[in-house]
């Protein structure tokens, strides 16, 4: 049965795209003990030395931890509510609805919802004051042991896997349930989301799978960079220059900013659209009443 494909979703990247610093960095080291530039040169041997992937890399040793290993979800979810944001976030996930206010948007049920795909920790993020504005949060999960510690990976998103959550989001709230396999065939008009409708954040190289796949399908993406960090910027000029994002903008989501102008914009856009084929779609199904002359 074909949706109406009213609704508009902004997918966002965390570590450095809505906030400045990795949650592991904010929140976890210092409860730990753990020095940052330490562990994360130990991160960096493993993959140089063993090949390892950068998310089975950082598990393993934050498993290793005695202190970390002493946590259970619950305790990462009461570290999630000490995370730090850059300007204008949590506010601009409900501020941003004020732009499909018009009544023309209303008539025709456009709506906005917002999401995050992540390589760090789950459970962090559902401590944090995101939660209650995001309609679904992917990330890494730790099983418990039979004392209710964590103990071992039960799901891995690498940052090329990444892409598989877009396409839950696209084929519906159901398919945020992961016992739903995300392979099933759906066609276009049967998507709850189109991808033509998504707008993906992100802030660099490890984004690069997520723009790709929603830039090739009609939607939109743009990189954020940390004023205070020029390697930041450069980073993202490079996207832009490579054509892997529309736009770049400074990290900062508060009203009237660059950022936020170009979220708005890239909204409303989306939305028109959404209007304009349904007008056109609705006029379509005029039968004409017949003339007599």
């Amino acid at each position: 049965m074909a949706q109406p494909q009213n609704i508009i979703a902004i997918v966002y990247d965390y570590d450095r795209t809505l906030s400045p610093r990795s949650m592991q960095d904010d929140v976890i080291f210092h409860k730990i003990g753990v020095e940052s530039e330490e562990f994360w040169g130990r991160v960096n041997r493993l993959r140089a030395d063993k090949a390892y992937e950068d998310e089975l890399a950082w598990i393993r040793l934050l498993l290793e931890n005695t202190a970390f290993r002493r946590f259970s979800n619950r305790d990462l979810e009461g570290l999630g509510r000490g995370l730090g944001f850059y300007p204008g976030v949590p506010e601009v996930f409900q501020e941003l609805g004020h732009v499909l206010g018009d009544e023309k948007y209303s008539r025709h049920g456009v709506t906005l919802e917002h999401y995050i795909v992540t390589s760090g920790l789950k459970a962090v993020l559902a401590g944090s004051s995101l939660n209650r504005h995001i309609e679904g949060i992917f990330g890494c999960e730790l099983d418990e042991d039979d004392e209710g510690k964590v103990f071992w990976p039960k799901r891995i998103i690498s940052h090329t896997a990444k892409t598989q959550y877009l396409f839950r989001i696209t084929k519906g709230l159901e398919y945020v349930d992961l016992s739903r396999d995300v392979n099933d065939h759906m066609p276009e008009a049967e998507r709850r989301i189109p991808f033509r409708n998504m707008l993906y954040i992100g802030d660099g190289p490890t984004d690069v799978p997520c723009f790709a796949v929603i830039t090739s399908r009609g939607g939109r993406a743009l990189a954020v960079y940390d004023p205070g960090i020029r390697a930041s910027f450069e980073t993202c000029m490079a996207l832009r220059e490579a054509q892997r994002v529309d736009e770049i903008a400074e990290a900062d989501y508060r009203r009237d900013t660059h950022l936020r102008r170009l979220m708005e914009h890239y909204v409303e856009r989306m939305a028109d659209r959404i209007v304009a084929e349904q007008q056109s779609e609705h006029e379509s199904r005029i039968i004409q009443a017949p003339r007599h002359g």
